[in-house]
């Protein structure tokens, strides 16, 4: 869970505060900078919330959504290594996701 709470703040932070790699990367495919903070913003606020038993679920789906964009990218730009990389951190995304949803208690089940 650490590690993918890492990247996640990571690459949202780098982002959000327009790093030169970020903005000539996604810039090729048509990303602005307020596109960039955005994107950036939800990779943040995703990760942040991935730590968190309540919000668990919601980070892990907004983040995996944000790296399944990057991951398409990644793959029309022929970056091979980051892409597995990012698909293993969205692959670990979706286990969390699966054990994190949210339950329904036996006592509701039973009326």
């Amino acid at each position: 869970m650490a590690v993918l709470t890492v990247l996640a703040v990571a690459s949202g932070f780098a982002k959000i505060t327009l790093m030169q790699n970020d903005v000539d990367f996604f810039g090729r495919y048509g990303f602005s900078g307020p596109m960039l903070i955005a994107f950036g913003t939800a990779q943040l606020i995703g990760g942040i919330l991935l730590p968190l038993k309540k919000t668990r679920f919601a980070g892990a789906t907004v983040v995996a959504c944000t790296f399944l964009a990057s991951l398409a990218i990644l793959l029309i730009d022929g970056n091979i290594p980051v892409s597995i990389v990012t698909a293993i951190a969205t692959l670990l995304l979706f286990v969390v996701m699966k054990v994190s949803w949210p339950s329904r208690s036996k006592d509701s089940n039973e009326r």
